[in-house]
């Protein structure tokens, strides 16, 4: 079980715990959408809510290959094309976070369920469970770093903390 308990803490420190860095959910929930929105004028420099949707793209199809649920997989061209916005409206941004936060959770749910032996079972694309999951949990800690860094760039991080 050694293997589920360190995915387990590792994918909460992602969304809700601190651990080395702060957590998503905290790191977005004063972010507005001018925030969300707003990238430096130099250099190619993704939004915070375009990193969102690129998180979102990967973790919602994994979750639906887990499931079975092909048909309602998202699609990109590229990587490239996974951190393209919806409609830029307060709604939509709102319906991310939450869509996020979701998939995120779902993800969790199973991860605490199967048995051990599980964890290394064969997905389609020939990778375990366990292997996509720490890979999911390293590309979270990779992009919250960068959103954390556009919060400061924007002066929106809090100058003290309660996470």
């Amino acid at each position: 079980m050694v293997a589920k308990t360190l995915l387990l803490r590792q994918w909460t420190s992602c969304l809700d715990e601190e651990d080395w860095f702060p957590p998503l959910e905290k790191v977005l929930e004063d972010i507005t959408l001018e925030q969300a929105i707003w990238k430096p004028s130099e250099g190619a420099t993704n939004s915070i809510w375009e990193i969102v949707c690129h998180l979102l793209f990967y973790k919602k199809r994994f979750l639906m290959r887990i499931l079975g649920d092909t048909a309602n997989e998202p699609q990109a061209e590229n990587n490239d094309a996974t951190f393209q916005l919806p409609t830029v409206t307060w709604q939509n941004w709102e319906e991310t976070k939450q869509e996020y936060l979701y998939v995120h959770r779902e993800l969790e749910k199973i991860l605490a369920k199967p048995e051990y032996e599980e964890l290394y079972k064969e997905l389609p694309e020939e990778r375990s469970l366990v292997i996509e999951l720490k890979s999911l949990v390293m590309h979270d800690a990779y992009h919250i770093g960068q959103i954390v860094f556009l919060s400061k760039m924007q002066g929106a991080w809090p100058k003290k903390r309660s996470f």
